[in-house]
């Protein structure tokens, strides 16, 4: 028995952006956590950004409120960006001046965006955070430790060799360019 997820959405609609920059930032969010969501929107420098940052915590807002008439229960933090839209919206029909008497038409383009946040699907049984005992983490962190001495001496042990080498290389050198003058 499959358990339906509740949707969350809110609109901005005749935003004065083309779709196209609209997308940009959106694709940026798209099935992200919330929080996550929010701080990308934050720190985006585009100029839509802030209206998708303002959009985002519109639908947080509206499914705390929508949970809170329902009686249903909802976590914020498992929130997450299902979908999110940039679609057309009417295209302004401007005219410029142009050589000789003439006008070029051009298109300020308008966009709706959509945002639709849910809820993440928790699968029954399945532990998504396991705390490990202080003791086990002690044993690991001892282990780990050990190891890393170990590597340390056997590193020791490899570089005592070539230091010889390299004094032999030392006292041999001085010679051949004394033959070659």
């Amino acid at each position: 028995m499959a358990v339906e997820t509740k949707e969350y959405r809110a609109e901005a609609r005749f935003q004065r952006v083309s779709p196209q920059k609209a997308r940009l930032v959106l694709e940026l969010i798209k099935g992200r956590g919330v929080q996550e969501a929010l701080e990308t929107a934050a720190f985006t420098k585009k100029r839509i950004a802030p209206v998708i940052h303002k959009l985002l915590i519109s639908a947080v807002d509206n499914a705390k409120y929508v949970s809170g008439e329902q009686g249903a229960d909802v976590d914020v933090d498992n929130l997450y960006v299902k979908t999110a839209l940039a679609n057309d919206g009417p295209r302004m029909k401007r005219i410029r001046p142009a050589p000789m008497g003439r006008a070029f038409r051009y298109q300020r383009r308008l966009t709706h965006i959509v945002l639709t946040v849910a809820e993440r699907p928790g699968v029954a049984g399945f532990v998504t955070k396991v705390e490990e005992p202080v003791a086990a983490k002690t044993e690991v962190q001892k282990g780990a430790k050990k190891k890393a001495v170990a590597a340390k001496t056997s590193a020791k042990k490899i570089e005592e060799p070539r230091a010889e080498t390299d004094a032999a290389k030392a006292t041999k050198a001085p010679k051949k360019a004394s033959k070659k003058a």
